[in-house]
């Protein structure tokens, strides 16, 4: 068994962060944009084996009305460990200790992905809304 990845709240460097998006079956962005959003990171979480980046997370936000949770990605090779829920208690405790009361935090929860994001809070909105997306 491979020793578990060490989690650090670190941005990942472009090239990786596009890299794992594309290996995790998530959306590709641009590099552009990679190089402008990464920086601005409310908060982000790296997950490192033999410095690797096999799985990250960010929050992405004004950090005190509204924070959005994206990027929740782990390599294939690292499924199933448990290192989503891993990313997401990390990313869940900084916004506990960072956010002011009554702060807003959404995320969009692909499949069957919200069953994860039930286990920290996260409601599904629909029927009283729905979740919309402009995609640039």
């Amino acid at each position: 068994m491979k020793p578990a990845p060490e989690l650090s709240l670190a941005i990942p460097g472009e090239d990786e962060y596009l890299a794992l998006r594309s290996a995790a079956g998530l959306s590709t962005m641009s590099p552009a944009g990679a190089r402008l959003g990464l920086p601005a990171s409310w908060c982000s979480v790296c997950l490192r084996h033999d410095g690797e980046l096999v799985g990250m997370g960010r929050v992405v936000g004004d950090g005190g009305l509204f924070l959005f949770v994206v990027d929740i990605a782990v390599a294939p090779a690292w499924q199933g460990q448990g290192l989503g829920r891993r990313i997401m208690q990390a990313l869940m405790d900084e916004v506990h200790a960072r956010a002011p009361v009554r702060t807003m935090v959404g995320l969009i929860a692909d499949g069957t992905a919200y069953r994860l994001y039930e286990k920290f809070g996260f409601r599904l909105v629909a029927p009283g809304a729905h979740g919309m997306l402009l995609r640039l």
